[in-house]
């Protein structure tokens, strides 16, 4: 089955029609081709999605912050236009986030991976080659890049993402 990156059923329209990895020959040897194309998953997570776009509702005009404990990279684009604002950490204490919310500190931090635009942009992406994807662009037209970060002033243009761009 395909991996989703995001919440709503995806179906691998887009995949390869013969994957790069046969099977394996202890297991099955039979198996040569483990492609998914046109085949569909739902993640198990669509309960967080619909939880989101609920408290929207709910709010009624107040603002809504998401904040979300990453593993790896994730589809924005189904919830990133119905909130204010999106606090994302990589195994970051709750402590950390609840100062930021409060305003006690101010964000710094940055992505340490893209974050696709899309699924499309997931399957068609180069395993062997770095930040080659189309990137989650949000409705404030930020860029989800590699070392894309916002702080209280704007989008973070340091030291550190100065050095990041030589990279990309």
């Amino acid at each position: 089955m395909p991996i989703s990156l995001q919440y709503e059923t995806y179906t691998a329209t887009t995949s390869r029609a013969k994957s790069i990895a046969a099977g394996d020959p202890v297991l099955d040897s039979t198996i040569n081709n483990r492609s998914y194309k046109d085949k569909s998953i739902t993640a198990t997570n669509l309960s967080d999605l619909r939880s989101v776009l609920e408290t929207k509702k709910a709010m009624n005009g107040k603002p809504v912050i998401v904040v979300v404990n990453a593993s790896g990279p994730m589809i924005f684009k189904e919830f990133e236009s119905n909130v204010d604002g999106i606090l994302m950490g990589f195994g970051v204490q709750h402590q950390a986030m609840l100062d930021v919310i409060s305003g006690k500190i101010e964000p710094s931090g940055l992505l340490p991976i893209q974050m696709p635009a899309n699924m499309e942009t997931v399957e068609s992406q180069l395993e062997d080659v770095p930040h080659d994807m189309n990137v989650h662009k949000d409705s404030e037209g930020n860029s989800y890049d590699f070392a894309f970060g916002l702080n209280w002033k704007g989008k973070i243009d340091d030291s550190r993402t100065k050095k990041y761009r030589v990279l990309q």
